[in-house]
């Protein structure tokens, strides 16, 4: 075990957690609501420091990243638990594992071993994915500071119910973030997250502010976030913080304890990729729909095919510069395409 960063002794030996939102008073011998940070004896300690439960070589865009390093690929890892209990979770076998079955699994993997696998296979970034980051933060946060020293950059794919100390703490090394913006409406978010909106409102804008690439997902659900009202107001939000920020709408399917809403259809995601790009953003991606037009980056300005995509795989990249080539907008992101003179990159 390892003690927990960001937490707060109280009397009677008590704890309060600081690194999620719920910020957990926690009794002597008692976790927190992820199931993964444990009060022993008045100090917090986490209780997964270093045991990994996923790991593996993604593209960065299946995280989904469409403006970060595209062609690249990710090492992707995490560790079980989750301060989110969606009943649509699609990991949910490792998010709720401490809860639901009680134990928590994974291989011994120092974060010295993690940057290790990443430089081996070329890997322009590690990913702390699958589950949540926050709440095995001290891994990441350890990993990360390698990471950069070796010029490997760190992506957060997160639920955005962070703390603003946490952000403040990892944002020297953290260089691009996907965060899901599951509900608009609160008691939505409530009933299927288990936890309330707006810190995850509060997170992607201080991220904006804090100068790290932000992208941001929701899994359309059927009667539950579908209607033009709530998706016009997910646009809206993300419009106002910057009209750049990358919106992906993706297809649920059925899982966990969310059997009974069917699959989302096509017609759904045309739906609110159009009300994302009438409300002004300048970006809006369409998933789970290989070979959608919507998976390509078009250039806001003269609308041309600058990213074609098919599925997660990158198949032309035709920015010089980060550029259009066309018309010669500026395309927002980080390392987006090639130099002048270099070939055009086909995959």
């Amino acid at each position: 075990m390892k003690e927990a960063f960001l937490y707060e002794k109280l009397e009677d030996n008590k704890v309060r957690c600081d690194l999620c939102a719920h910020r957990c008073r926690l009794p002597e011998g008692k976790t927190g609501i992820c199931g993964v940070k444990k009060n022993i004896g008045g100090t917090l300690y986490t209780l997964v420091y270093d045991k990994l439960i996923s790991s593996h070589i993604d593209p960065i865009e299946k995280k989904p990243l469409f403006h970060f390093l595209p062609g690249s690929t990710s090492f992707s890892i995490a560790t079980v638990g989750c301060n989110f209990r969606c009943l649509h979770c699609q990991n949910y076998e490792i998010s709720q594992m401490p809860k639901d079955e009680d134990i928590i699994r994974g291989s011994r993997t120092p974060p010295e071993d993690i940057v290790v696998t990443a430089e081996r296979y070329g890997c322009g970034s590690i990913s702390y994915t699958y589950t949540e980051p926050t709440i095995f933060f001290e891994l990441a946060y350890d990993t990360a500071k390698l990471a950069h020293e070796k010029g490997i950059k760190n992506v957060f794919v997160t639920n955005g119910y962070m703390t603003e100390e946490a952000l403040e703490m990892i944002r020297p090394y953290l260089d691009a973030a996907n965060v899901d913006l599951k509900f608009f409406n609160e008691k939505m978010h409530k009933r299927v997250c288990g936890a309330s909106r707006d810190p995850v409102l509060d997170t992607i804008k201080r991220m904006k502010k804090l100068g790290i690439w932000v992208e941001v997902t929701t899994l359309i659900i059927p009667t539950k976030n579908d209607s033009d009202e709530e998706l016009e107001q997910i646009a809206g939000f993300i419009k106002d913080v910057g009209p750049e920020i990358p919106w992906h709408v993706s297809a649920f399917h059925p899982t966990y304890k969310m059997l009974d809403i069917p699959r989302t259809p096509s017609s759904t995601l045309y739906r609110a990729r159009k009300i994302g790009l009438s409300v002004g953003l300048r970006y809006v991606y369409t998933g789970n729909i290989p070979g959608d037009e919507g998976e390509h980056t078009f250039c806001y300005n003269c609308k041309a095919v600058l990213i074609h995509r098919y599925g997660f795989e990158l198949v032309e990249n035709h920015i010089i510069n980060s550029r259009c080539p066309f018309c010669g907008a500026s395309i927002d992101g980080v390392g987006l395409g090639r130099r002048e003179h270099e070939s055009v990159r086909n995959v």
